[in-house]
């Protein structure tokens, strides 16, 4: 194509949507059709020139153009408590669901890698003395040790709110940092599974491994099955940079982009329970067995929420990304 003659043909075009743009509101019926139909042409324009013959500075004039023009054309609309509901009965679990292959392997490898740290440590007195000195492991472990009383140290409702803070914060982590080819993921992911692998070999070479399940057990369901689901979305996220599908690049990383920042805030409330959880019942007088079985419950109801609503939106078509009038134009590119 040469891209001189191609300009010389439609400028006039061009110039005239952005003449009418400018007019705002103030267009007649004739004009607003004359607007819609400049708008689709110059979208076409904009295709054509991107696949055959690339040139920045008029790329960048077009796509500007589009965007005006779509803006006006669609109009801007505004989040409602409708948009709420959708994306807490569909959007999310839909999410979640979708991206269950990448998320539940990653829980059951964290999980065991987690449970071969900690008997590793147990069974091993020299890596036990490696972590700390006798003395300050005998503190950490003894009844009202410090594992015992780090969930009852601080008034609960700050402590619930500093929990889902820094949970929420590692969740985002493993959300946002999954585009660097999933290692900053790993790294999160691997952090958290040695925390927990060192507490279950200190504990559990004290003999005291039931009291700290009681303890992690209420609220670590949850607040576990969040970071795993963050974890999976994460790397299926880098994945996609590596390897987008059928779709382009650009395109298959801003669909799970969006997804993912769905996500983040779903989770944030799924995490903001699990606070809950650790703030107020974990520390409790209630007894191990109620306490766990508050846990447990909570954990089967998020599971459920996932795979009944989540199943069945997806069934109905919902992949977690955002309405389809919310979306950037894809514009038609040349195979």
């Amino acid at each position: 194509m040469d891209l001189d003659v191609f300009v010389t043909a439609h400028r006039a075009e061009w110039d005239r949507l952005d003449h009418l743009l400018h007019r705002g509101r103030h267009l007649t019926g004739a004009e607003a059709d004359e607007l819609v139909a400049l708008y689709q042409r110059t979208a076409t324009h904009l295709s054509l020139i991107q696949s055959t013959a690339p040139d920045p500075a008029l790329t960048t004039r077009l796509t500007q153009l589009v965007a005006r023009a779509r803006a006006t054309v669609t109009g801007a609309r505004r989040a409602t408590w409708r948009d709420a509901a959708r994306f807490l009965t569909a959007g999310f679990p839909a999410a979640v669901y979708r991206s269950r292959r990448w998320w539940i392997p990653t829980a059951i490898l964290s999980t065991l890698l987690a449970a071969l740290i900690g008997w590793w440590i147990g069974a091993h007195p020299e890596v036990q003395s490696a972590i700390a000195a006798p003395d300050e492991l005998r503190r950490m472990t003894r009844p009202g040790g410090e594992y015992e009383t780090y969930y009852s140290s601080h008034p609960a409702a700050s402590f619930a709110a500093q929990v889902w803070t820094n949970n929420a914060q590692a969740a985002a982590m493993c959300l946002v940092l999954g585009a660097f080819l999933c290692l900053p993921v790993i790294w999160v992911l691997f952090v958290n599974v040695l925390n927990l692998g060192v507490g279950i070999g200190l504990m559990s070479s004290a003999g005291r491994l039931d009291i700290f399940l009681g303890l992690v057990l209420p609220h670590g369901l949850l607040e576990l099955t969040a970071v795993f689901v963050a974890a999976g979305t994460g790397l299926r996220l880098g994945w996609t940079l590596i390897d987008p599908g059928p779709y382009s690049r650009r395109t298959a990383m801003a669909q799970q982009g969006r997804a993912a920042l769905g996500m983040a805030i779903g989770l944030a409330l799924v995490l903001f329970v699990s606070g809950l959880i650790e703030g107020f019942v974990t520390p409790s007088g209630l007894p191990t067995w109620a306490r766990i079985a508050i846990g447990v419950a909570a954990e089967a109801a998020f599971l459920a929420y996932v795979y009944i609503l989540g199943g069945r939106a997806v069934r109905a078509g919902q992949t977690g990304d955002v309405e389809a009038a919310d979306r950037s134009a894809e514009l038609p590119v040349a195979a």
